[in-house]
Formats: C-alpha cells, structure tokens, sequence
C-alpha cells in the first residue's frame, strides 16, 4: 500500500500544524497532571515531522541532482517507519481508551 506524496506531505503540516499550535485557547483539564506524557508525546510527534521534512528536502535535492538516491531510500523508509510507528501507538491508545470507556463504574 503506497501513500501519495501529497498525502504526506499534507500529514506532515497537519502534524507541525497540532504541534505548533499546542492547542493555544484551549484549556486543558488535566493540565498538571501528565505533563510528562504530553510532553513525551509532543517530542514524539515532532519527531516524525522532522523526519518526514528531512525525507522531503533530500527529494528535493536528487531531483536537482545534489543527493545520492541511497540516502533518499534510507530517509523515506526512515519515514515510513515513523509514520508506521506513530500510527500503532495511536491504534493502542484509542484501543485503550475504549477498554476504559467500557468499564462500569
């Protein structure tokens, strides 16, 4: 399964988007408790934008002719890993939070 370039890089500045924004007007109800994990989750999020952006620029530059196509296979797959990785933490902490929705009180 292949994602368009376009799709990417719409995740991408979607991503920096959230991230850049850190929910500015919004308050947070929790705010105090977890800011760890918010935290942790934060880095990790600009992690994959930052990978993903670095993929985009080496692209960029083999289709001037400045990058070596090994290291543009080795940044997208660097990419696809951290897209992959990200979306089964995501998969986990809704699978979680159904499981916790589900309890009775």
């Amino acid at each position: 399964m292949s994602t368009p370039f376009t799709a990417a890089t719409a995740a991408y500045s979607n991503a920096a988007r959230l991230i850049s924004n850190g929910g500015a007007g919004k308050s947070n109800p929790l705010d105090g408790q977890g800011g760890d994990f918010a935290s942790l989750l934060a880095k990790s999020v600009q992690s994959v934008v930052d990978t993903g952006n670095r993929s985009d620029q080496l692209q960029m530059q083999m289709l001037d002719g400045k990058a070596n196509i090994v290291d543009v296979v080795t940044a997208v797959s660097e990419t696809e890993l951290a897209m992959d990785s990200m979306v089964s933490v995501r998969d986990r902490v809704i699978s979680a939070y159904e499981e916790i929705m589900r309890m009775p009180i």
